[in-house]
């Protein structure tokens, strides 16, 4: 075709959805000297949304191909719209980015707000998507022409006024590569915290409880806070710990998001300032590839008051992270990392995509996006990776449960669920 006399025919069909609309429209376009240079279709609650963008030569008979849609339409009980113009080729816009907003629920006036700061950044949005409507309403916008940083400031106030999450992460095939999740345990993964746990069962769960939310906060430094709460176990029968690891939930969704993933070729670490006596147990109950945490000592049966080895903290974490992505052969820049606590700020800021679940304020404010919802395989979203896809993989496994359900009572059969 020559380029400088090419022009363009926009066909929208607008009706319930059934199977054959699409091939039936493109088998009566295939009488035609016609080209196609653009289609979306969208599904919404049944009802479709096809557009067909198809270019022709200034000389092509239009009016018979105008008539052929329209008794397709008419064949179909659907409504059709039609409009001609020129074969404009836009500049490519730079800045591509995906913006993941998180709404339980969504309200119009979020999305509003949202689209506004986009536009008022100078940004188009080219696609938008739903990604999930339970328990949950997950919605992706594919966006031009940003700043990142820019948008990202701008998108995070905005989410706070609306009370959603917004994720903000650059497009390309490094979404779709092998990648590396790295979590917190405590809080995090699972429902608690180990050492109050433990505390209960020794007696001074006040006072352990109250060094650790400072700890958490960053108010504390991390390994003397822990040295401290530590010495107030000393003489704790050792059993306390199994008693302990047969009263762990995980958080919910934590099952579904591991098993999603490791469908995906993932790979998975837990890095904890907790204790090996209960992560163990979690590595092999979930399949986790990796793990760090430190080792309270017992001596006669007795917890002594001590950990053993270097202490994992907010720094130890950080060099877990970049340990793990070697043996995994993963760039830094392809891992994630997700925490609530303090002492995981050195990790989520070390990683490609550093993520605050239901975390502290200060966690919130450093991490590149923060989820909020009482639902761990929520991450998945801000991945890419819809609910349907999510639903269709477990039903193919044959010991897929409820994927949202809380895994204290989806996963009742395992130790841990």
């Amino acid at each position: 075709m020559d380029g400088s006399a090419e022009r363009t025919l926009l066909i929208t069909l607008t009706g319930r959805d059934r199977p054959g609309v699409t091939s039936r429209l493109f088998r009566t376009l295939s009488q035609f000297p016609l080209t196609v240079a653009d289609v979306e279709q969208v599904v919404i609650r049944g009802r479709l949304v096809l557009g067909v963008l198809l270019a022709y030569t200034e000389g092509a008979d239009i009016g018979r191909v105008w008539n052929a849609a329209e008794r397709v339409a008419n064949d179909l009980d659907m409504e059709i719209e039609l409009s001609t113009g020129r074969n404009k080729r836009m500049p490519k816009r730079s800045g591509r980015l995906h913006v993941t907003v998180l709404g339980n629920p969504l309200m119009p006036a979020a999305m509003a707000g949202i689209a506004g700061r986009i536009s008022a950044h100078g940004a188009n949005i080219d696609r938008i998507e739903r990604l999930a409507q339970n328990p949950v309403t997950c919605i992706e916008m594919d966006v031009s022409g940003a700043d990142p940083d820019g948008l990202r400031a701008a998108l995070t106030a905005e989410a706070v006024e609306q009370r959603v999450d917004v994720a903000v992460q650059h497009s390309g095939l490094h979404r779709r590569a092998k990648r590396l999740i790295v979590m917190d345990v405590d809080s995090t993964l699972i429902q608690g915290e180990v050492i109050e746990l433990l505390a209960e069962h020794a007696g001074c769960l006040d006072e352990v409880a109250k060094v650790t939310e400072a700890a958490m906060r960053g108010e504390l430094d991390f390994e003397g806070s822990l040295r401290e709460r530590v010495a107030l176990l000393a003489g704790l029968d050792a059993s306390a710990i199994d008693s302990v690891r047969d009263r762990l939930r995980l958080a919910a969704g934590a099952r579904t998001m591991v098993r999603t993933l490791k469908r995906l070729d993932y790979k998975f670490a837990i890095v904890s300032g907790g204790f090996t006596q209960v992560t163990d147990a979690l590595v092999e109950d979930l399949g986790i590839d990796y793990s760090a945490a430190n080792t309270l000592e017992i001596q006669n049966g007795k917890l002594t008051g001590r950990v053993t080895g270097q202490v994992i903290d907010r720094a130890g974490k950080a060099a877990a992270l970049e340990r793990f992505a070697r043996e995994a052969g993963v760039p830094i820049s392809q891992t994630v990392a997700i925490g609530d606590g303090a002492n995981d700020l050195d990790m989520l800021q070390a990683a490609g995509l550093g993520i605050a679940y239901n975390a502290k304020p200060v966690v919130r404010q450093a991490a590149d996006t923060a989820v909020n919802v009482p639902y761990l395989d929520t991450i998945v979203f801000l991945l890419g990776i819809s609910r349907e896809e999510v639903e269709a993989a477990d039903a193919q496994d044959s010991q897929g449960g409820d994927p949202l359900e809380p895994p204290s009572r989806a996963g009742r059969s395992s130790r841990h669920g």
